[in-house]
Formats: structure tokens, sequence, C-alpha cells
């Protein structure tokens, strides 16, 4: 009740705030505040909420400032404590109808998303993002959901014949065009016949300035694709995360904005129209014909030799999103798979540390197909984990292969595996804090993966070695070889055996019974190593020989769960008090039958409730 006044309280000072702002800034001309694209985060602010918004209000205060002193300025950012944001605003505008729209995207935001730990929101004019992590150095296409383009209802004016082709090669143009210009912008027009004169079309591109050149191309292509069939409409638009394209037979940028594009033209690459594409299509295939026969004709006459098989790298070619990798780049980027480059083993694959010839830091997983079994992970994991996308979920950037030889390459996190900080050579450098925001993490992850893919994905494999953990020493889940998919229409699978012993569910373990659950169970199992700096495998003596989750139970039976916590850490007051609760939300998670246990987005609701939980588990887990 409190936090709902909070909310509307703080809603309402920002809309008094923005009319304040509005009223000093005098008359403005046109901000272009019309709405394209709203998004706000699934998941809840994870400190107070009146720290969050005045952190908020902090960052867009300082971003504001940066606009309102320089007038050359379009893109700003800023950091206060957790709130990251972001403005760009289209370069045509005026410094005040930046700030302007600026101050209408501020207060939008907040309002529309009042418990959300980051959002966007694009205008055509300007557009805001916000997290409550560091986005800046990321990429930004693969943030937010796909964009879609907006047509107009209403038909141009000028004559349709003679509007669609200038149309379409206007923004052809400014699709090739715009990465090449420094700053990632481009506004220009193009005449057009109309009743016997001359007539302009106006268009405009902008990527945000912190992508790189490639994801600028790649996502104006998309733009590009979204509106194509938007002519005869009198305007269209195209908007999300890391990009603008809009054009109109209206002007809605002075004069002066207008760049020459053409230099940037000569030599480059153009998207082909569709008499074009079809034209070199026929070529194209003609040639490929030839080709193929040739190649055909020199293998069955002269060389005749066993084809290697490849794995299934036709299928994942067509993944959106993910990059086909040249193994000979890969194999540079490791020093040919080095031992020196080498930062993780296991069963069926190996990774290893690479540095592209850009200067990028990557991970390449190498497996060796030699196995069914082998092919299956390699393939379950690409196709699983190249359509998710979160913040606590690795990142796939691509694939390639040889041969026997596939390779999967994620986004490089610094510091490694949590098992190497919880119980290995960096054993004990995790404060309290740490460890509680990587809990969390893990289970915003898992929630995710359960409850807000379109699909609900089990992993199966959930241990404190499979928990990455970047720069930040914010958590990953990784290795998806194991993980499944489940129906909507089914509550669980029969499925054999396959995991970590320690961490599994006994339902699984002993009956092959799999559901959403078992990771669940697996959970609780790390939220122990977490908290005691203890292997699940580890056996305690006391006096007889016990599982670290009996440990725990005993501990917590007999209210003796500060001697759980972990003794590198300093037992103060707050951190016992914060322990007793995670304990508890580890132990739920590993009860038995299954439905006794939460389901994460439980798990992530609890964990950022200051509340504890009001009673004890109720029955002990299964000690397996």
């Amino acid at each position: 009740m409190r936090q709902n006044i909070l909310m509307k309280m703080m809603s309402l000072l920002g809309s008094v705030f923005l009319i304040f702002l509005m009223i000093i800034a005098g008359v403005l001309s046109d901000p272009q505040t019309k709405l394209l694209k709203e998004d706000c985060s699934q998941f809840p602010i994870g400190t107070d909420i009146f720290d969050f918004s005045n952190n908020f209000n902090k960052t867009f205060g300082e971003i504001r400032k940066q606009l309102s002193t320089n007038s050359s300025i379009h893109f700003a950012t800023a950091v206060e404590m957790n709130v990251y944001g972001m403005v760009q605003c289209r370069n045509y505008l005026s410094s005040a109808d930046c700030v302007a729209c600026l101050d209408v995207a501020w207060t939008q935001i907040r309002r529309n998303c009042p418990s959300g730990d980051g959002g966007h929101v694009i205008f055509e004019g300007c557009f805001l993002r916000y997290e409550a992590r560091n986005f800046f150095t990321q990429s930004i296409l693969v943030t937010f959901e796909s964009s879609a383009g907006v047509c107009s209802a209403i038909k141009s004016k000028y004559d349709a014949v003679t509007f669609t082709p200038v149309v379409e090669r206007l923004i052809t143009d400014l699709v090739a065009a715009t990465p090449k210009i420094n700053g990632f912008f481009a506004a220009t027009t193009r005449p057009v016949l109309h009743g016997g004169a001359t007539a302009t079309v106006y268009a405009v591109a902008q990527c945000i300035e912190t992508i790189s050149r490639k994801d600028c191309q790649s996502c104006l292509t998309i733009g590009y694709n979204n509106i194509q069939s938007c002519p005869p409409a009198s305007e269209a638009s195209s908007a999300d995360a890391g990009c603008f394209l809009r054009y109109s037979d209206v002007s809605f940028f002075a004069d002066k904005s207008v760049i020459n594009i053409t230099p940037h033209l000569q030599g480059g690459k153009r998207i082909l129209t569709s008499k074009t594409a079809i034209t070199w299509g026929i070529v194209g295939s003609l040639c490929l014909l030839l080709l193929i026969s040739a190649v055909f004709l020199w293998y069955q006459l002269v060389r005749k030799p066993k084809i290697t098989e490849r794995g299934d790298m036709l299928g994942i070619d067509k993944l959106q999103g993910t990059v086909i990798y040249n193994f000979k780049d890969l194999k540079s980027a490791t020093s040919s798979f080095s031992e020196d480059s080498k930062i993780g083993e296991g069963g069926f694959a190996d990774v290893y540390k690479g540095i592209m010839k850009n200067g990028d830091i990557v991970a390449v997983k190498k497996l060796a197909v030699t196995t069914s079994k082998a092919k299956n992970d390699f393939e379950s994991e690409v196709k699983l984990i190249s359509n998710v996308n979160h913040r606590n979920i690795i990142r796939l950037l691509g694939c390639g292969g040889r041969g026997s030889k596939l390779l999967l390459v994620f986004e490089y996190m610094a510091n490694g595996s949590l098992d190497k900080f919880l119980y290995g050579e960096k054993q004990g450098s995790l404060s309290w804090k740490q460890r509680v925001d990587i809990i969390l993490g893990i289970a915003k992850g898992l929630a995710y993966l359960h409850e807000q893919f379109h699909s609900c994905i089990i992993h199966r494999d959930i241990k404190s070695s499979n928990i990455l953990l970047d720069h930040e020493f914010q958590p990953k889940i990784a290795d998806f070889g194991l993980a499944r998919l489940v129906c909507d229409d089914k509550s669980h699978l029969s499925t054999k055996f396959a995991g970590t012993l320690g961490y599994t569910a006994p339902e699984y373990a002993i009956h092959g019974q799999l559901s959403e659950k078992v990771d669940t169970y697996s959970f609780g199992v790390v939220v122990l190593e977490i908290v005691s700096g203890k292997r699940c495998t580890s056996l305690i003596t006391e006096p007889v020989t016990i599982s670290l989750l009996e440990h725990a139970w005993n501990l917590y039976e007999n209210d003796a769960h500060s001697d759980f916590i972990d003794q590198t850490l300093d037992p103060k007051e707050d951190i016992v008090n914060n322990a007793k609760k995670i304990i508890e939300i580890a132990l739920m998670c590993t009860q038995s039958p299954t439905s006794a246990r939460p389901t994460m987005s439980e798990v992530v609701a609890v964990l950022t409730d200051d509340r504890s939980i009001e009673q004890k588990p109720a029955c002990k887990p299964t000690f397996f």
C-alpha cells in the first residue's frame, strides 16, 4: 500500500516537474513526441524504490544538463549509483526541442514503468533508455525485442507510380550510407514529380552512437525491411533500441539539416530493389548451378574423397542473429587452440579465450563430434540459446566449424566460473553483497527460462561451474548442452537421466521425471554452496557423515544457521539475518514433492522483498 502511494506521488511530482521545465524553457517549436515504441523491464527494482527514483532523476538531470549546455550534441549518457541512462535526439532537432523531448520521455517512462529496473521509450524526436546495470558497452541490438514498422493509414498526396520508386530508392540509399557517416546520422531529400511540377520526399536514418558500424548496418537493414512495403503511404517509420528510419511526403526537418549522402554511396553496397534482386537472383542461380555441376564432376572423376560430416551447420545458418565465424579466424584468435588459451574443459568440450582481429575478446567452445551425443549437445545448445536473450544468461555470438570440430562463440566472462570463487583458487574473495547479487541473478535467469521465454526451457545441469561471472561479478547461466524444451500442455517429461549428481533432484535421478522444478532443486543446492563456501558433494562429520544439504537442514532446525555461513565472511548481524532468509529459500527449493517447491519467479519475489519468510519450510528436503 505504501509503495503504491509512493508511486502515485512520484508520478504526480514528475508531471508537475515536466510542466515546470516546459514553462521555463519558453515556447518550443516541435519536440516530435509522437510515441513509436515503449518497453519496460519485467524485473522489479532490486533496491528501495525511493532511492532508485532519486538516482533515476539525478541520472537524467545530468543528461539534461549536458544537452542544455551544449547545443551541438544530441547524444548523452550518465550514471548515478545503480541507474545508467542514455538519451539520443534526432540531429535536426534544436537544443530546446531535444531537451523538451527528453522531458516528456523522462516523465512517461517512470509513469509507465514505475517498478521496473529498466526500460526504453522511443519518440519520433528522441530515444531514452535506462537500466540498473551498465549497458553502454554492450551490443544494443540484442537487448530488446525486434522492431516493427509503422505505416501511415493515409496515402501520399503524390502519384503512387512516381512516389513509390522514389521512396524505395531513397531509403535504400540511406541504409547504405548512414553507417559510413560519422555519428551514424543522415537526413536527405529526393525530388518527385507531382502534377507536372517537382515536389520533395523527406527521409532520415540514425543509429545509436555506441554501436558498431556493422550493427548499425544490420539494424537499418531490418528497419528497411519493416517499411519497404509501406509506400504509397504518405509516411512510415521503424524504430528500436538501436536505430531509427523514417520517410514522409511532408517536411519534418529544416533544409539546413540535409546531408549529401552521394559520396558515401560510391562503391558502397545498396539494398537490392525487387526487380534488381530477381534479375541478379536468376543470374546468380545459373552461375551457382554451373559451379555445383563442375565441382560435382571434379569430385566424381578426379578426387572421390569421403565427405567429412559438417554437423547441422546448414540449419544453424538460418538462425536469426547467429554469426557464422570462419574457422581460420577462430583458430588464429585462440593461438591454434593452445593450452595457454584454454580457460575451461568438460566431458565433451574445451573452452578457449580468443582475441579476434578487431580486438574483441570471446570465449570459443570446441566440441569434437565423435559421438551422436556430442553432436546432439551442439545442436541443442545452438538452437536454444541463439533465441534466448537475458542479462543473466550467456550470450551466443555465433558458431563455426570444420569437419568434426564444431565451435560455439560466446561473450567472454572475465571472472570465469562461480565454483572457483566458492571452493577453488579464488576461495573467499566474494563479499556477502556479491553473493546475494549472484543468487538473485541466477534466480532471474531461471525465471526467464521457465516462465518468460516463449517455451519452458529446463537447463538440467545447474551447478556452480555452469554459472559464469562477468567483470562486474554479474552471473550468467551457461552450458545449455543438456537443456530441454517442455510443451505448454505437459507438466513434466520422462527422460533418461543427464546431469550432475549432488545437484540433481531425486525424482529426476531415480525416476527420470523432468520438470522445471528440477532446476529449482539444483538452484537451492547452488545457493547453499554460495552461503557456505563448500562443495555440495563435501561430506560433513557431526558425528556421522552427512551431505551439505542435510548439514544445512540440521543447523537450520536448531536455529544455528550462523554456523553454516562461510567462515571467510565477517559474521555481522545483518549478514546472519539475511543468511537465515536465504538458507530458508534454498531449503524450500529442495523439498519434495515438487509441488512444495516455489517457482523461480516466486523465488525472485521473495529475494527482492525485505520481509523474511513467515514460516519454516513445511518438511525437510529429500537427501539423495
